[in-house]
């Protein structure tokens, strides 16, 4: 079993599809809309065969949690893995040039990974690591 796709909610729809896609490499596939609820959606693909489900409808409520200092129960990250731990820095490089704030990071953790973390335009934390072996 695998996971198939995660959804989320937006009311900046436009703007995260085009950061997945900028950022992340994610392809997308056509908008879809329903004239009768105004809800549309992207599916943006990435290569490992995963998607994301962007999706937006009038009057879904803000979200209440705080990604940067306070975390609660429920998902709390996407990650996305990257083959080396440069490409891990240049990624970091990459978003924190275009303006999005680096919360923690490159850094390697206590587990085996090579990793910062970040906000994606709407506030939810990302993850972009690499597995690394020490003294290779």
């Amino acid at each position: 079993m695998k996971i198939d796709h995660v959804a989320i909610w937006t009311s900046s729809l436009e703007k995260m599809k085009d950061y997945y896609i900028n950022f992340l490499n994610g392809r997308r596939n056509e908008k879809y809309f329903n004239p009768l609820t105004l809800f549309e959606s992207y599916f943006i693909s990435f290569e490992s065969g995963s998607r994301l489900e962007l999706m937006s409808k009038p009057g879904i409520p803000e979200n209440l949690n705080d990604p940067v200092d306070k975390q609660y129960l429920g998902i709390i990250h996407l990650s996305f893995e990257v083959e080396t731990m440069e490409m891990v820095e240049a990624k970091a490089r990459e978003l924190s040039d275009e303006g999005f704030k680096i919360l923690r990071g490159p850094r390697k953790t206590g587990d085996g990974y090579y990793e910062f973390e970040t906000l994606d335009p709407d506030g939810n934390r990302l993850e972009v690591m690499t597995k690394y072996v020490e003294n290779q």
